[in-house]
């Protein structure tokens, strides 16, 4: 029977497995099993010397099984398997557990001595011999383990997949081995001159050879070719996108000799940067255009990226239309609506009546706002998630923006623009992204960067405070804060958790928190935690101090800010919800807690919150990491300097792909299986080249069917409506 990729699994390999994969990894049809890679390959004709293996490190390896024994636990009910792999050079030891002493020795027997394996753990060490904790195995089978020196299906690689629980790798690599040669034709999203002229295999060749390699070098040439693939489609994706917004009527927004946006820039105390000029002007003309505008503005931290949005929405204001600015947190809406209403002044804010609309606002509040919207009073409404509620609505909706586009979904953008008809959008980001990943991430939209400053800012120097060499600097850092303090300017103090004692997860200002390392324990520092141990500090324990969470009600919140931002409170103790769009000139000093615990752009990013006034800023980075981990890779990245664009690249380096890319970026973007910013970054401009050649002679793919399929099958209608929402 040929199977084709839109197959049933069912069909493939039989409902009852099928049901069992589809439940381990969502798979329904083989297209989907095949597209499951190998994440890396063990090779059975070497045995990897036992003496090398690296303590403390996870490690996959091919050894022999020496010893096997069954026993009764002494002190507790159930059993053990105890077992000795090895080779000519040392010894591991494995243990398993068992309900009873029968199940122990079905393992025993099933590992007998003789028998070769890929054997994986972690290597530890108990009594001077080597160990692997929570070992997981997969033996050859025993005709091939009898004959591994005969048979030369024992030399080749073995794929080794991801897995679960339920389906071991070794179940998975039986059953790709039994579906794929029965599988027929596979759609090549190439065309056949673009492919040979590339030095890339066929697309069914492709697979073959990065499921069942005869040897080690027939798994680059597929994987090489199976990136393209990733790449090309996603490219074309992304083109065809850009492509359907700009087929889109949009209602142009001129600007008018002596309107509102001329009357603004008059007003500015101060001149425009180069960058916030050119970017300005960018975005003016795509305001006037016949199709929507798609922006996405990236900039550092302080750099005017709020300035040029407000530019855009008087420009909008000046026909009538409204201005939507979406932010993460109720914290930074209500700063934006603050700055937004103080650049505009007594003269103008009258005429746009900025409106702030919260879900935590009164039920009074809340109507006499969305009212205000509804009606079109309100030119300019600044919000939080209560903007998306479908008893919003605006008049005429002409502008959507997005602060921080990285803290919101695509389904959240997409449901603000759907409420007006063919809006305009500009997505603001602080966190400098790398020019692959914005190819990759952001490819259908138009890109700006505001790389100058504004005069007069003071700087900002950094520091790390390493407490696993010196822990007497954590008494050092506080008097450093103390010292500020006395200068009459304030202090930032960012912890990773509101309250250690309490499970982390689900809490709205830990979401971007860097996972810790196997077996690492909790941040040490909660705002909680961090304000009961300086309550008896001898010098800050006697100073104006207040918390700041995202559990804290809004007028709370929005209270304590507005405190801190008058300088009536010296020390801020805060969560992220901090971490963007904060604005205190006076603010001198940024503490983090368990720095090791944030990613390098929420580092730079929490650090741009001081040194924005004549005020030169200090940032302090306290961790427990210990040198040389990549933790403290990380931290000292970030001190190192205050380029954000650098740290981005170092971001990827450390972090890698998966974690920028982001599980928010819904769709094909988050699917990538082979594909690899940093390391592919050549292949993805290529595949653009390609892209764009290919859409520019045929724009409905009507003579690449092959690419046609594919896109079909992998950018579904959900994915392409994901990409409609950037």
């Amino acid at each position: 029977m040929v199977f084709s990729l839109d197959t049933s699994l069912a069909e493939a390999i039989g409902p009852a497995t099928a049901k069992k994969v589809e439940r381990a990894f969502g798979m329904t049809t083989v297209g989907e099993m095949l597209a499951h890679y190998p994440r890396r390959y063990a090779d059975p004709a070497e045995l990897t010397p036992i003496r090398d293996l690296p303590v403390g490190e996870t490690v996959t390896i091919v050894a022999e099984v020496l010893s096997s024994s069954a026993r009764e636990m002494r002190n507790r009910n159930g059993a053990m398997t105890d077992v000795i792999i090895g080779d000519e050079y040392g010894r591991v030891s494995l243990t398993f557990f068992a309900k009873n002493i029968k199940q122990a020795r079905w393992r025993a027997n099933e590992m007998r001595p003789g028998r070769r394996g890929v054997f994986s753990g972690k290597v530890g060490m108990y009594n001077d011999t080597t160990q692997f904790a929570h070992p997981q195995v997969e033996l050859f089978d025993d005709e091939e383990s009898a004959q591994a020196r005969a048979d030369d299906r024992a030399h080749r690689p073995i794929p080794i997949y991801p897995a679960t629980s339920a389906v071991s790798s070794q179940q998975f690599r039986e059953l790709v081995e039994r579906v794929l040669p029965d599988v027929g034709d596979v759609p090549d999203p190439l065309p056949d001159e673009i492919r040979v002229r590339e030095g890339l295999l066929e697309a069914r060749a492709a697979l073959v050879q990065l499921h069942r390699p005869q040897a080690r070098n027939d798994v680059d040439p597929a994987v090489r070719t199976l990136r393209m693939h990733e790449a090309l489609v996603l490219q074309t994706a992304l083109l065809q996108q850009r492509a359907a917004v700009r087929s889109l009527n949009a209602t142009p927004r001129q600007a008018k000799p002596g309107g509102l946006l001329e009357r603004f820039d008059a007003m500015l105390p101060y001149t425009l940067t180069a960058d916030q000029q050119s970017v300005g002007d960018q975005i003016a003309t795509d305001l006037t255009g016949a199709w929507p505008m798609n922006r996405l503005v990236q900039g550092e931290v302080g750099s005017g990226k709020t300035l040029v949005a407000l530019r855009a929405m008087l420009q909008v204001a000046e026909s009538g239309g409204q201005a939507a600015l979406i932010a993460p947190t109720e914290v930074l809406a209500s700063q934006h609506l603050r700055s937004i209403t103080k650049m505009l002044g007594p003269d103008l804010a009258p005429l746009l009546m900025p409106t702030l609309l919260t879900g935590q606002m009164s039920a009074p509040a809340r109507r006499k706002a969305a009212l205000r919207v509804a009606a079109g009073q309100a030119l300019i409404v600044v919000g939080t998630h209560a903007l998306l509620g479908e008893k919003t609505t605006f008049a005429d909706l002409g502008l959507v923006v997005v602060d921080e586009q990285h803290r919101f979904g695509v389904e959240q953008r997409e449901a603000l623009r759907a409420k007006g008809s063919s809006p305009h959008a500009l997505v603001l980001t602080a966190t400098p992204i790398p020019r692959t990943v914005a190819m990759t991430v952001f490819g259908d939209l138009d890109t700006s960067v505001i790389r100058t400053m504004p005069a007069g800012r003071a700087g900002i120097e950094s520091f790390v405070a390493p407490l696993a060499e010196h822990p007497d600097w954590f008494r050092r850092v506080w008097d450093r804060a103390a010292e500020e303090i006395a200068q009459k300017r304030q202090v930032f103090a960012v912890c990773a958790a509101i309250d250690t004692t309490k499970k982390a997860a689900g809490e709205e200002d830990q979401a971007a928190l860097v996972p810790t390392e196997e077996g690492a324990s909790g941040p040490r520092w909660g705002v909680v935690q961090l304000d009961a141990a300086l309550e008896t500090h001898p010098t800050v324990g006697t100073l104006r101090r207040a918390v700041l969470h995202g559990k804290m009600p809004s007028e709370t919140k929005d209270a304590v800010m507005q405190a801190f931002a008058r300088g009536e409170i010296d020390l801020l103790i805060a969560t992220t919800v901090i971490e963007v769009g904060v604005d205190v000139p006076n603010a001198s000093t940024m503490i983090v807690l368990d720095a090791d615990r944030f990613g390098v752009s929420q580092l730079h990013q929490l650090r741009g919150r001081v040194g924005r006034g004549e005020v030169p800023g200090l940032c302090l980075l306290v961790t427990e990491a210990e040198a040389g981990s990549l933790a403290r890779e990380r931290i000292d990245a970030v001190a190192a300097t205050l380029d954000g664009f650098a740290l981005a690249e170092v971001d990827l380096e450390l972090r890698g792909e998966g974690d920028v890319l982001g599980s928010t970026q819904s769709g094909v973007r988050s699917s990538l299986k082979l594909l690899r910013v940093v390391k592919d970054s050549k292949l993805i401009a290529r595949a653009r080249e390609l892209a764009e050649g290919i859409l520019e002679a045929d724009p409905q793919l009507a003579a690449h069917a092959g690419l046609r399929e594919v896109i079909a099958r992998r950018v579904t209608e959900d994915d392409r409506a994901a990409l409609a929402k950037n």
